[in-house]
């Protein structure tokens, strides 16, 4: 039932406040802080993303008007520009990033099954991908990319089951793609969809080491021979069915095993794909609709970049950059744990929209995001009349 809290205010009743007090105790975060403490910090940046404040000012200069309603909304009494800042500048990145990982944990927890997952895989399947963001290299000088620009890469492993991210890591422009694999944690039994960009037989030889199992390309020049080949029906699209060996010298060495290629025809673009993989178990077409799940992680980058704060950010330094990503992370984890408690049908983006309207409202969140659109439903028993 409403007790008369803000829309804001029950949003983040869903965070645990103290998970979050042992995040900073594990970095000793409460050394001389007395009143604008880590957590007025999260609410205050939680409050910019799901507002969606262009920038420092901009969100201070808002949350200035309302003042009296601070203490409810769970901000403090000391919030300014001055001290959001130098908070963003020198705690700990580290602490909103573990306590982004928490979220993580529960909002998979809760959101299995939210997904369009149609595979029946009882094994986790992940989407591996990154995404570039642009920045003024005069500003932001410690994102080396290129000689006259700035970067940074979100390096990302999605959950396809539940649509969560569950590993995170951040990285400056100039680190490839396939160094990610280096960090990644492997889950034995887990199954995990590459672009091609990530072919590289030696770290492939590691998930295959693992006990899990990879999905991705053959680059056009790779070299292999066909030991055998499985009966295929064509009108699927599936072309072939091949267990081969790698020719190369090195990377027979970096991948001494089998492999599976399937030569794949998608009927509706006419394209020809060739997937490799070390799963012999699934049916070709399972692996073809694995890797097009892959696209889900696309569509993240691209939700993540329009609706929420990581484009443009509130900080130079790369402390408060990367304070920035996680609060953004949290504030879409919040997103998804609050639309699979309370059984919302509405997608992210239509809560998003909602939420950055109505967060000092005090309708009850439950009535606010289930509501019907009252112009679409028709009246029962209703007379349209007829002009002709």
């Amino acid at each position: 039932m409403n007790q008369g809290k803000y829309v804001f205010a029950q949003v983040t009743s869903f965070l645990d406040p103290n998970d979050f007090l042992k995040c900073v105790k594990r970095y000793a975060g409460n050394y001389k802080i007395r009143q604008f403490t880590h957590w007025h910090q999260l609410m205050c940046l939680v409050f910019g993303q799901l507002c969606n404040r262009e920038s420092l000012s901009d969100l201070v200069t808002c949350l200035d008007t309302q003042r009296g309603k601070w203490y409810h909304l769970g901000l403090g009494k000391s919030l300014s520009k001055s001290n959001l800042a130098y908070a963003n500048a020198n705690r700990d990145w580290r602490i909103f990033a573990d306590y982004a990982y928490l979220l993580i944990e529960e909002a998979r927890r809760v959101c299995i099954g939210q997904a369009d997952f149609t595979l029946d895989i009882s094994g986790n399947v992940y989407a591996v991908d990154s995404t570039t963001i642009d920045l003024c290299l005069g500003i932001f000088w410690w994102a080396k990319f290129r000689k006259r620009k700035a970067a940074v890469r979100l390096h990302t492993q999605l959950d396809i089951k539940t649509g969560i991210p569950n590993f995170i890591h951040m990285t400056d422009g100039t680190v490839h793609d396939v160094n990610f694999l280096d960090v990644m944690e492997i889950e034995a039994g887990s199954i995990y969809v590459l672009d091609r960009g990530y072919l590289d037989f030696q770290r492939l030889y590691r998930i295959h080491s693992s006990n899990a199992y990879f999905v991705t390309r053959l680059k056009n020049n790779t070299s292999f021979r066909r030991l055998y080949s499985r009966r295929t029906d064509r009108k699927t699209g599936v072309i072939c069915d091949q267990t081969i060996r790698l020719n190369n010298y090195y990377a027979a060495r970096d991948y001494p095993e089998m492999l599976r290629r399937i030569k794949y025809r998608d009927p509706e673009t006419d394209k020809v794909f060739n997937f490799v993989t070390n799963n012999f178990e699934l049916e070709p077409m399972e692996i073809c609709q694995l890797y097009k799940y892959r696209w889900q992680i696309e569509l993240f980058f691209k939700w993540v970049k329009q609706h929420l704060k990581i484009k443009a950010f509130w900080g130079h330094t790369e402390n408060a950059v990367r304070i920035q990503v996680y609060t953004a992370i949290i504030a879409y984890l919040a997103v998804a744990i609050v639309k699979a408690k309370l059984a919302v049908a509405r997608s992210n983006y239509e809560i998003l929209q909602i939420l950055s309207l109505t967060l000092i409202d005090k309708t009850p969140l439950n009535e606010l995001l289930n509501s019907d659109v009252l112009q679409n439903i028709k009246e029962q028993k209703y007379k349209q009349l007829k002009m002709f």
